[in-house]
């Protein structure tokens, strides 16, 4: 018999069945399977406190999350902080908003592609990406 304490693994049968089920999701985050995530329905793509969690853990997983959550700064900047590429995943509103562009600017400068003409414009990134220019003043 296995230990199923030890290392528990999913399959993607049980994540389909479970689409729909908070407490499944939130063990397989536990239990670091991120991916089932990908298998969760709707409306738990829609659930801010499963998604936050999820995206803290994986970035990626915002790829999965609702239009709604894709919005919201704080599921994006958890996701950004642990994975600056999924950025290209965010709403373009976000994709424009200093703190986002900060963050995802100050871990990789090729982010810039992601971000909107309009925030590269700002003063505040624009010394992040053209450090020298401060001091040619």
């Amino acid at each position: 018999m296995e230990d199923e304490e030890e290392e528990k693994e999913y399959m993607i049968e049980d994540a389909e069945a479970n689409a729909d089920n908070k407490e499944f999701m939130l063990q397989a985050l536990k239990d670091k399977a991120t991916w089932v995530l990908a298998y969760a329905s709707d409306k738990l793509h829609a659930d801010k406190d499963l998604m936050l969690k999820a995206v803290s853990q994986d970035g990626q997983i915002l790829y999965y999350a609702s239009k709604e959550l894709r919005d919201d700064k704080d599921v994006v900047m958890a996701a950004v902080q642990n994975k600056w590429l999924i950025v290209k995943y965010a709403s373009r509103r976000l994709r424009g908003d200093i703190d986002i562009a900060k963050c995802v600017l100050n871990q990789n400068l090729n982010s810039k592609i992601y971000l909107t003409d309009e925030i590269l414009k700002n003063p505040e990134i624009q010394e992040i990406l053209n450090p020298k220019e401060e001091n040619q003043q």
